[in-house]
């Protein structure tokens, strides 16, 4: 007898939300296991009813349907009722949830991800679609796995900027020694090694994040280059020349000393997933009289900072 195909379960939650808080809402849905987040700019026009002037923005994301699923839906009413009491001059986003019931839907969502030029040289594609490269290009495939590392959320997006930067400015950097706290997708580590450098090394407290990565290396053909490992920033014992965090502010205070401790005399350290009102926090902790503020990205309300620790004979 033929098995009939298991059908998937989905909860497909759709947030319409000021667009200063998309990135928030984005950042949580993923924290409680949605596996495709898309934004689209909401227009308004006179059959919507969003009278006001402010940009909105409409995200949809999906998690698969569980025995968490109403634990978690119920997390995020209560994140987006404390949104609205942090900024209470802005728009409460509104939430409202379907089910889908779709053998297929799991396949479905990666039409949404798209090529992405990042930087002047570097291109982010899905593995599942096709790119040409034209000039100095660098292709870097990704298969998220999930949604957050595919380069399109601003905190990725400033390092990939940060980093090629400073790599393509010292004639040295192929020979540095390099380090990608919280790797995720593998995506920084990956674009590391594409842009020359010869000793990644990518670590994560996730094993599923690990697991990811480790596909995405090897699809970009840079494991020879990138070693991931499953661990905390705080048990590592090696020095670096570069040292790149994509975490959150709490985190990367809490890290402070160990990036430090591992950064090389004249190492630069690019910090980024911070958001604005934590800058005074970062800005305060991390500079000393030996570690300075080399560059600042900002990009919505996101910042990122590359730091320079500075060189033995200063």
């Amino acid at each position: 007898m033929q098995k009939t195909p298991r059908k998937e379960k989905w909860v497909e939650i759709v947030l319409a939300t000021p667009d200063e808080l998309s990135d928030a809402l984005a950042n949580f849905v993923t924290e409680i296991g949605a596996q495709g987040v898309f934004q689209e700019e909401l227009i308004a026009d006179s059959f919507t009813d969003i009278s006001s002037s402010t940009p909105h923005s409409e995200l949809k994301a999906y998690l698969p349907w569980g025995p968490e699923t109403k634990k978690q839906i119920a997390s995020l009413k209560k994140y987006i009722r404390a949104l609205g009491t942090l900024f209470p001059h802005l728009e409460k986003p509104t939430i409202t949830t379907n089910t889908i019931i779709d053998p297929d839907w799991g396949e479905q969502w990666k039409r949404y991800y798209k090529p992405v030029r990042i930087s002047d040289d570097i291109v982010i594609k899905p593995t599942w679609e096709r790119y040409a490269p034209v000039g100095r290009d660098i292709v870097v495939d990704i298969d998220p796995g999930m949604a957050f590392g595919t380069g399109q959320h601003p905190s990725t997006r400033m390092c990939i900027v940060a980093m090629e930067k400073i790599i393509t400015a010292s004639r040295l950097a192929r020979e540095w020694n390099v380090l990608d706290i919280g790797t995720g997708t593998g995506i920084l580590a990956i674009c590391c090694a594409k842009l020359g450098v010869r000793k990644v090394t990518a670590i994560d407290l996730d094993p599923l994040a690990i697991e990811i990565a480790g596909k995405n290396i090897g699809i970009n053909s840079v494991g020879n280059r990138v070693e991931i490992l499953n661990r905390d920033a705080a048990m590592c014992k090696g020095h670096y020349d570069l040292i790149i965090a994509n975490l959150t502010a709490n985190v990367l205070i809490k890290l402070r000393p160990h990036i430090i401790r591992m950064a090389n005399p004249g190492a630069y350290m690019i910090l980024s997933g911070i958001i604005a009102q934590d800058t005074s926090n970062i800005e305060t902790i991390f500079q000393t009289s030996e570690v300075t503020i080399h560059d600042t990205l900002i990009e919505k309300e996101w910042i990122c900072y590359v730091l320079k620790k500075r060189s033995a004979h200063h």
